[in-house]
């Protein structure tokens, strides 16, 4: 669950979905058990990110991934029972070009003191 302008959001992950499926289509499947505020797929625009220290922020991780090209959306994957990060996350680049670039310049770059693991997402 997170929260944006004080109302909760609650986010499900989705797989397996065939790859013409668009955002839209998604979102009205999904409206049959209830109101859809946000449906985003993950395209190849988004990298993968591992082996974050656990007191980084998004805000932490936008601003250094910022360096390879405009971030247009950070996520870290939360555990539900804690309430704490995991350790990974996602970021997602305007352009492919920059997700390239934060790959070959930060896959295995010193954050915070841990080694960062930067690849691209999957779909």
């Amino acid at each position: 669950m997170a929260q944006m302008g004080g109302s909760p959001r609650f986010s499900v992950y989705v797989g397996n979905i065939p790859y013409q499926t668009s955002e839209n289509d998604l979102g009205n499947f999904f409206s049959q058990a209830g109101h859809v505020t946000n449906v985003r797929l993950v395209i190849d625009r988004e990298t993968g990110l591992g082996n974050i220290p656990y007191q980084t922020s998004e805000n932490d991780l936008g601003n250094f991934f910022s360096q390879a090209g405009h971030v247009t959306n950070v996520r870290l994957v939360i555990d539900r029972e804690t309430g704490r990060p995991k350790g990974f996350g996602f970021c997602e680049f305007a352009d492919e070009q920059s997700a390239q670039n934060a790959i070959s310049q930060f896959n295995g770059s010193d954050f915070n003191g841990r080694s960062l693991r930067v690849n691209m997402a999957n779909r």
